[in-house]
């Protein structure tokens, strides 16, 4: 994913322990550090009159939980509605796998989303600070009483939809081209801008014009083309990075731009072209093992390029991945981005996907988006940094449900 910035229990096998391990230990700096309550100003949804079909719910494998807390007396709300979605009211009992997620884990996605609030969650951020270092179950108490779940269905009613993954891959660099080292990472060219839709990524590397504009912006070099690819499309990563004195320090390369060029996925052209039957990315990186020679030609089928901005790295900042679409740090499998038209950002929602790849019941934070993320039931699952999380991501795609938690 390329436009916006793209574990834990059953999926944390996927992503590195050291990622979950550095996320508890920031817990307590979360907590008495200040979080800014600044609002962004995404609407609410509005009531809207409509009937609640049922399907068939996403079934995982039960496994051991606690009961769960009463819920407030009455009758249900009315639906709502967002211009991609509609809402529907449900008891708690219908989220699987609610009464045995590690919450705690969902908690710093939750705190980082509390610096930049919805207006209707904003009342709660204090509640949802000083329960960070609350137990499992007084979580899960004050959700179920403050919070109201509904399901997100499209306009039509269908409440199945489809689940993708993205991460920050992880690259050695350098200041100074040489030694492998001959693939740039670029800034905003010069005069961006002025001319649109920008060279596309076949120009950038051939046309005299185009590298005169890209002159002194390279950031960086990397050693592989196909892992500068990779960078471009999931928007962000991370550099281990030379300095000319010999120095190494890491930085990260966040999302500045694009040329504006339509995205073509080399996967498909690869299909397209009968070249593999596999187009996820490990069966990408295969052929290009293989077929050296048409490396170019792939990369030459996708005209959109990227451009980057550096960013410092303090400890805190490697402990969570780059900003996403709602302007706050993506937590490692606790973020999604989604189709801002069915889902503000900030917004919890309850995540649950059963197939091949991972099996996930959860808390998420809406807190990105992508151009390829589109749909009323649709998210791409942030699954961390590195090559455990690039497996995940490479390879994760997958029937979902989801539901919205809002504030009764």
């Amino acid at each position: 994913m390329a436009t916006s910035t793209t574990s834990a229990s059953s999926a944390s096998s996927k992503i590195s322990p050291m990622n979950l391990r550095l996320l508890r230990l920031v817990t307590m700096a979360l907590i008495v550090g200040t979080l800014a309550a600044c609002s962004t100003r995404a609407p609410a949804p509005s009531p809207v009159p409509a009937p609640s079909p049922t399907g068939p719910l996403v079934t995982l494998p039960p496994g051991p939980g606690v009961p769960l807390p009463p819920e407030p007396g009455g009758p249900l709300p009315s639906p709502m509605a967002q211009p991609k979605s509609r809402w529907i009211p449900v008891h708690w009992n219908e989220l699987p796998g609610f009464s045995t997620d590690s919450l705690y884990e969902a908690w710093n996605a939750w705190l980082r989303s509390c610096e930049r609030p919805l207006p209707a969650f904003a009342p709660l951020c204090p509640e949802i600070r000083r329960l960070s270092i609350a137990t499992p179950e007084e979580q899960r108490e004050w959700m179920v009483a403050r919070l109201q779940p509904y399901r997100i269905e499209a306009l039509d009613g269908n409440a199945d939809g489809m689940l993708t993954s993205y991460y920050e891959p992880y690259l050695d660099a350098s200041r100074n081209p040489g030694n492998g080292f001959t693939v740039p990472l670029y800034a905003l060219p010069n005069g961006f801008g002025q001319r649109k839709p920008w060279y596309t990524r076949q120009q950038i590397d051939t046309l005299p014009e185009a590298q005169a504009a890209l002159a002194g912006r390279v950031i960086a070099w990397v050693r592989d083309p196909v892992e500068a690819l990779v960078v471009h499309i999931q928007g962000s990563g991370r550099l281990r990075i030379q300095e000319p004195d010999g120095s190494v320090r890491l930085v990260r390369v966040a999302f500045a731009g694009t040329n504006d060029q339509p995205y073509q996925s080399v996967g498909r052209w690869l299909l397209d072209q009968g070249l593999v039957r596999d187009a996820t990315w490990p069966g990408i990186r295969a052929w290009t093992l293989q077929n050296p020679q048409r490396v170019q030609e792939m990369l030459w089928a996708n005209p959109r390029y990227v451009f980057f901005r550096e960013e410092a790295m303090s400890p805190m900042d490697a402990a969570f991945g780059p900003r996403g679409a709602q302007g706050v740090p993506l937590t490692p499998g606790r973020s999604i981005a989604v189709d801002r038209q069915s889902i503000p950002y900030g917004t919890p929602v309850w995540l649950a996907s059963s197939g091949p790849t991972a099996q996930l019941q959860r808390l998420v934070l809406a807190q990105d988006t992508g151009s390829a993320i589109l749909g009323a039931v649709r998210a791409d699952y942030f699954a961390g940094w590195g090559q455990e999380a690039g497996e995940l991501a490479g390879r994760l795609k997958q029937g979902l449900r989801l539901w919205a938690l809002w504030p009764r």
